[in-house]
């Protein structure tokens, strides 16, 4: 892949327009109080754009459009033939133009230009490819019953879905909703986080422009408080998807029950486990891909490997490796192609990082490397050491570079340390014993559990967590049961 240069992207980002109001039934429109909200570049600090906020009034009015667009079966009622054609479509699109959307991401969220261009557009292009592929494959069954009736079981579109999706990913993990939901024959209201709406707006143009029929998208940036809470308590949403955290994941099940008890489907927050055993296969691989599962991202990832347990007799030499592969994660400026750290995602996040650090440390953690120092909104690789598994460094999603080191003596403390945490959404084993392999596989309470390997996967599998990580699954065909609803039909035949 050809990343081109700093200049190269410096030049396209200076000529770049981007759009910033609401998209509904088709159109760009202002919000219809008036209001906006600025975007701030977190790499440079400078504002990018004005975006127009979204509140109940626009909220309505999507709504109101979404629910007319889905009950006229232009969508719901099209086939799965010509639903896969339109998502093919959008998906080409979203590829032809990978280059503005990368940019449109890296200047919202302060992630490496390399990342969005070979991660984040392409696996968002890939997750509507993939639903697209796969409509016209899902079939429905015929229940096992006395000849003298049939059962038939289908599934139907649920109607309008709201999906109300997190700032660190912010197309990719976008599309893995939207895949699934529009496949399906759902109208949808998507609600980007305030923090990075850029490439959602945009993606609305281009679901014109492939057919999707006006109103099936909507996109409304806002507020989580206002535009977020608003869809939430809609009578008129059947069903919500969120990824995010689980105190917001919290008050949108609570806004579910206040209105008309829509679906609600939660990816939310983690505090994923890798442990690393002394038979490990290869040190060198498992620490590379360990700094990787935390540092990927400015650690800003929900499933990343911010507790690292590792067995007390190799605990030096481990630590060794691993510190040898935190020097690849060097902040420098997203537009720079060579850069493969970015920024936080801002000020008030980079706050709130610097402090759990301090915590940690006035707590009685050893720092044994140190990100923070840098100029505005960077922070490098950081690493505490001797962490007990009570400290809240060890228990809280931080969602930073911070990674916390406990040691194990057994395969038992290992799995108990594992799973002394309120979250379950991912867990990483590194051994050469298949036996315990599989044993710790059941053993561990996470969503995915990755055997000499950390969050590896591909569209085929599903993603989701237990516990208070949420419930319900992104990618694979078990997504599509999210946004249908079971109908059995029964026919006497006597």
């Amino acid at each position: 892949m050809d990343y081109r240069d700093r200049v190269y992207w410096a030049d396209k980002a200076d000529a770049l327009a981007i759009e910033h109001r609401l998209f509904i039934a088709g159109e760009y429109q202002e919000a219809r109080g008036g209001e906006s909200f600025t975007r701030i570049n977190p790499a440079t600090e400078q504002p990018l754009a004005e975006v127009s906020r979204a509140q109940q009034a626009d909220v309505d009015a999507a709504v109101v459009v979404a629910r007319l667009s889905f009950e006229s079966g232009v969508w719901s009622e099209a086939g799965p033939s010509r639903r896969k054609a339109v998502l093919l479509r959008l998906a080409e699109l979203m590829d032809e133009h990978r280059e503005e959307l990368a940019l449109l991401e890296t200047l919202d969220t302060g992630k490496p230009i390399r990342h969005s261009l070979r991660d984040d557009i392409p696996g968002a292009a890939r997750a509507i490819r993939w639903y697209a592929e796969a409509v016209d494959k899902v079939y429905g069954e015929i229940a096992p019953t006395d000849p003298r009736a049939l059962a038939l079981i289908s599934r139907e579109p649920i109607g309008v879905v709201a999906a109300i999706v997190p700032w660190n990913f912010p197309l990719l993990l976008a599309c893995w909703k939207l895949g699934p939901a529009l496949a399906a024959g759902n109208s949808v209201i998507l609600k980007p986080s305030e923090k990075s709406p850029l490439t959602a707006i945009r993606l609305g143009a281009l679901a014109r422009e492939a057919g999707l029929p006006d109103g099936v998208l909507n996109v409304l940036p806002g507020l989580g408080h206002e535009a977020g809470k608003a869809l939430a308590l809609h009578q008129d949403v059947d069903c919500l998807t969120f990824t995010g955290s689980t105190g917001v994941g919290r008050l949108l099940m609570e806004y579910a029950g206040q209105s008309n008890m829509k679906r609600v489907w939660l990816e939310a927050g983690g505090k994923s486990a890798n442990l690393v055993f002394a038979d490990c296969p290869s040190l060198a691989r498992a620490a590379k891909a360990s700094a990787a599962g935390i540092f990927y991202n400015q650690g800003q990832v929900c499933i990343a490997g911010t507790r690292l347990l590792v067995e007390e007799s190799i605990k030096d030499a481990f630590m060794a490796e691993l510190k040898k592969a935190a020097e690849a994660f060097k902040p420098m400026d997203p537009l720079d192609p060579e850069s493969v750290m970015g920024t936080l995602i801002d000020a008030d996040h980079h706050g709130s990082v610097c402090r759990y650090i301090s915590e940690g440390l006035d707590q009685g953690a050893v720092l044994s490397l140190d990100g923070r120092g840098q100029n505005g909104n960077f922070m490098g690789p950081t690493v505490l050491e001797q962490v007990n598994p009570h400290m809240r460094v060890a228990q809280e999603e931080i969602f930073g570079p911070v990674l916390a080191v406990t040691t194990f003596t057994d395969e038992e403390e290992a799995v108990r340390l594992a799973n002394d945490s309120k979250y379950g959404l991912g867990a990483g084993v590194w051994t050469s014993d298949l036996r315990r392999a599989h044993r710790l596989a059941r053993k561990l309470k996470a969503g995915s559990v990755f055997i000499n390997n950390y969050n590896d996967g591909d569209m085929t599998v599903p993603f989701g967590g237990v516990k208070q990580s949420g419930n319900g699954r992104d990618k694979s065909l078990h997504a599509l049961e999210k946004f249908t609803e079971l109908k059995t039909t029964w026919l006497a035949l006597d």
